[in-house]
């Protein structure tokens, strides 16, 4: 039986209690399992902003903020109605302006609740209906994927990763190794926020996964000695004509890859039809002091300056195929599936 870790289970992620919302504080993960503690949309969105959750979970972190504000708005504790759902859509969207896959799920999820708008009941139970499906939806195409995904490793497969890729990559690995196959992984720490020395790793070995950390800078130097089968990536927007936009730090691993022949396989939910290359996507700039502090702590002197594009764009050639919902496709197919 296949069972996510820890930070991907749903309570995990973020869940409503009473009056508040709480996001999984993934920033502090594995040290301490904390809960970011809302009261508000404007306290949802900074979090966002904070990266308290990153990956998929602010996509869930956004439906579920849905459910909250209707559900205040229903028992007399926030006033408004559709169009109070719509502003916090917007503040959440704004909040995580390269993350085009929670925006587009919001903007399906009005759609869908909007002739329930006249009445407050009757939005309530819309919205909370939809998630459900949405969420269940986002559940059958996770594993999907990952069965997919577990048929480009074999036996003995070792894995560069980048970031977090959450569920479809780790359910790969689960999939491969519950067929008998023994996988294991290399993941890059990803700075400025560790996820893969944080989250990454410490998820692969609640799975049972082997699993070693190696730094940002390493991952050329494996794939030049042959130590590495594949590189594998989640995908925080996909356009049309196979460009990857992911954590910064993968463009140079998959310039590697591709050097040294190594396939480089990306996991995208949901390509973005609004963005056809590169060119269509604007580079998300974070704080430069994300950069100048790691975990609390200075990494040079304060009077120092520093650059934090917080993406990487990386050209579809350089993309060996995609792991999606439509199958694993190559870049010059997703705009003919993904119409």
């Amino acid at each position: 039986m296949i069972t996510l870790p820890y930070l991907l289970q749903h309570e995990n992620i973020c869940r409503l209690e009473g009056k508040h919302l709480l996001i999984g504080d993934r920033r502090a993960f594995p040290f301490e399992k904390r809960f970011e503690v809302c009261s508000s949309v404007d306290q949802v969105a900074e979090s966002l902003r904070a990266m308290v959750t990153q990956g998929g979970g602010p996509l869930e972190v956004a439906l579920q903020t849905m459910v909250w504000v209707t559900r205040l708005m229903q028992s007399g504790e926030l006033r408004g109605g559709f169009a109070t759902l719509a502003d916090a859509a917007k503040q959440l969207m704004a909040a995580r302006p390269t993350n085009t896959t929670m925006q587009r799920a919001l903007q399906s999820l009005l759609a869908a609740v909007k002739d329930s708008a006249s009445d407050l009941e009757a939005l309530d139970h819309a919205v909370q209906t939809q998630v459900d499906l949405m969420l269940e939806g986002y559940d059958r195409l996770y594993h999907q994927m990952g069965r997919m995904g577990s048929t480009l490793l074999k036996q003995d497969s070792v894995v560069l990763t980048t970031c977090f890729a959450e569920h479809t990559f780790l359910l790969s690995l689960a999939y491969a190794k519950e067929s008998g196959k023994h996988v294991r992984v290399l993941a890059n720490e990803t700075r400025p926020y560790l996820q893969g020395s944080r989250l990454t790793a410490p998820s692969l070995k609640e799975m049972g996964i082997e699993v070693q950390v190696i730094t940002d800078g390493m991952g050329a130097s494996f794939l030049q000695a042959g130590k590495v089968d594949m590189y594998m990536t989640a995908v925080d927007l996909l356009c049309m004509d196979g460009t990857v936009v992911n954590k910064v730090g993968t463009l140079s691993n998959a310039i590697a890859a591709r050097y040294y022949n190594v396939p480089y396989y990306a996991f995208s939910i949901s390509p973005d039809p609004t963005k056809q290359g590169g060119a269509d996507v604007t580079m998300e700039m974070r704080s430069p002091s994300e950069v100048t502090r790691c975990m609390g702590s200075p990494t040079t002197l304060d009077s120092i300056g520093a650059l934090y594009p917080a993406f990487d764009i990386i050209p579809s050639e350089l993309v060996t195929a995609l792991v999606t919902p439509k199958g694993i496709l190559e870049p010059e197919h997703v705009k003919r599936n993904f119409p």
